[in-house]
């Protein structure tokens, strides 16, 4: 451990010397340039240091939620020499014309990495930023994504079936304690199905314990939030320890689920969802998932500003997916499950 930990501050300590900063300079002033400056403060641990910001030719400078606007595109190779900049990262509010394509073909021959924010936003916090991607669809599409590919599938069909038995394995010796509890608690059914969307769009019924009292949704779907009022104390436990998704083993061996992919969400949502959140259906272009990005880094959802969160997570997952990916994502999901980090 002593070994690991001066492994770890030696790196730390080198990666934080002057030689190895990123100087970069931004160009745009708006709020995809905020928000690509607040990930790097927030991500980098200082890698990269911005030194300020260009203003887009064309672009008012009133209002802007930037502070240390240097010049307009028109400076930026003088502002690369003065203050030794080495990374430009593009993160304007309209497209480069053929003059801003001149100045970044000069900024190319000088050397300089030139970044697109989209890019480099996925990179750091291993979200897709669907809402600053504008005309660059491509950067949110997962194009030739690795599930495309049949042996990928059939590797990770496999992956599947050999999870889900042993889950269920797992589940077997405690099922009639689990059941015991429920029902004693508030009569009614163990297990509760409910409709969800899952690859292609195609509806399924997913299967949980059941976690709170029967007829909890009378009138409307609605969303779950934190301290519902409807999850019994036991619900409240299968919920903390993720033991309330364990049904979904069934789900997985009758592939519908998988053991990682994006949570399904129920389609009175989907609808709405698909409505407000731009690329909101590519999350359907793989199966749903019992563990997945989204839900180890943000939780469950219980609004619209959730929704959007986990879908950047959720297209970074399918552009990115391998079994390595899916590994730490069990291990993340094992560790929240023994830690009683779920949902309350």
């Amino acid at each position: 451990m002593g070994f690991l930990l001066a492994g770890r501050l030696f790196y730390l300590r080198i990666l934080s010397h002057p030689f190895f900063n990123r100087q970069s300079i931004i160009i745009g002033t708006g709020v995809r340039a905020h928000t690509i400056a607040q990930a790097i403060s927030e991500h980098t641990n200082g890698q990269f240091h911005v030194v300020g910001f260009v203003q887009e030719l064309g672009k008012e400078k009133l209002n802007n939620p930037v502070s240390q606007v240097l010049g307009n595109s028109q400076d930026l190779i003088n502002l690369i020499r003065k203050y030794q900049i080495n990374t430009v990262i593009l993160a304007g509010e309209q497209n480069a014309d053929g003059e801003m394509l001149q100045i970044l073909t000069d900024a190319l021959e000088l050397g300089i990495d030139i970044i697109p924010m989209p890019i480099l936003y996925e990179e750091l916090t291993g979200r897709v930023p669907v809402e600053h991607i504008g005309e660059s669809w491509q950067v949110a599409m997962p194009i030739d994504h690795p599930l495309t590919k049949p042996f990928n599938r059939f590797i990770k069909r496999i992956s599947d079936i050999i999870l889900a038995s042993l889950g269920c394995l797992c589940l077997a010796p405690f099922f009639p304690f689990i059941s015991l509890a429920i029902y004693l608690e508030s009569p009614g059914p163990i297990f509760y199905a409910q409709e969800r969307v899952g690859l292609g769009g195609k509806r399924f019924r997913a299967y949980k314990f059941r976690s709170m009292v029967p007829d909890a949704e009378k009138d409307r779907p609605v969303w779950a939030k934190k301290d519902d009022p409807r999850v019994t104390r036991i619900g409240r436990l299968l919920r903390k320890t993720h033991v309330d998704e364990f049904p979904q083993f069934w789900n997985i061996l009758k592939g519908e689920m998988s053991a990682v992919g994006p949570r399904p969400e129920r389609p009175e949502f989907v609808e709405e969802l698909a409505k407000e959140i731009p690329f909101y259906r590519i999350r359907h272009a793989v199966k749903p998932g019992m563990a997945g990005w989204g839900l180890v880094k943000q939780g469950y959802g219980a609004s619209k500003e959730d929704a959007l969160v986990k879908l950047q997570y959720d297209l970074y997952y399918i552009k990115h997916q391998s079994l390595w990916f899916d590994l730490i994502i069990l291990l993340k999901t094992i560790l929240d499950t023994l830690t009683l980090r779920g949902r309350a």
